[in-house]
């Protein structure tokens, strides 16, 4: 938490979830309408959450090549949810992401940004992660759809 203010330290700690990029891309996309309609209870409701760099990474990557969003719209979309009161954004240690890649080297089950995800979740004490992927790492947290 070094650099951080102590407004933003105080939101760290009330964090009780990280927010993934399947749930982040429902929210802006829209669709499925059902997951969106959650995604959107989630993110705009009165929870606290965190989403790392990786998430906003992957996330923009999404939007960019599946989706075909035009760059401008990402960012300002990404703008819009970092600025919002109950999202704070947090990122690792050297020795906490070397131990979130090694759970990608048995596995083609687990892409390395879930792995940086899950990392992140354990190392902030993280209690939930919520995610639309049914294969997202499990072991240390709870892992539920919105």
């Amino acid at each position: 938490m070094d650099g951080c203010s102590r407004r933003e330290r105080g939101r760290l700690e009330a964090v009780t979830a990280t927010v993934e990029t399947s749930v982040l891309v429902r929210y802006f996309i829209g669709t499925p309408s059902e997951q969106a309609a959650r995604a959107k209870r989630l993110l705009d409701g009165p929870g606290a959450y965190q989403v790392t760099e990786v998430i906003l990474v992957e996330t923009s990557h999404v939007l960019r090549t599946l989706y075909k969003v035009p760059r401008e719209v990402i960012v300002d979309s990404l703008i819009d949810l970092v600025r919002k009161e109950n999202i704070s954004v947090s990122a690792l240690s050297k020795g906490q992401l070397v131990e979130a890649l090694l759970l990608c080297r048995p596995s083609g089950r687990i892409s390395i940004p879930d792995a940086l995800t899950w990392a992140q979740a354990i190392a902030s004490r993280s209690e939930t992660i919520y995610t639309f992927d049914e294969n997202f790492p499990s072991d240390g947290v709870v892992v539920r759809a919105p």
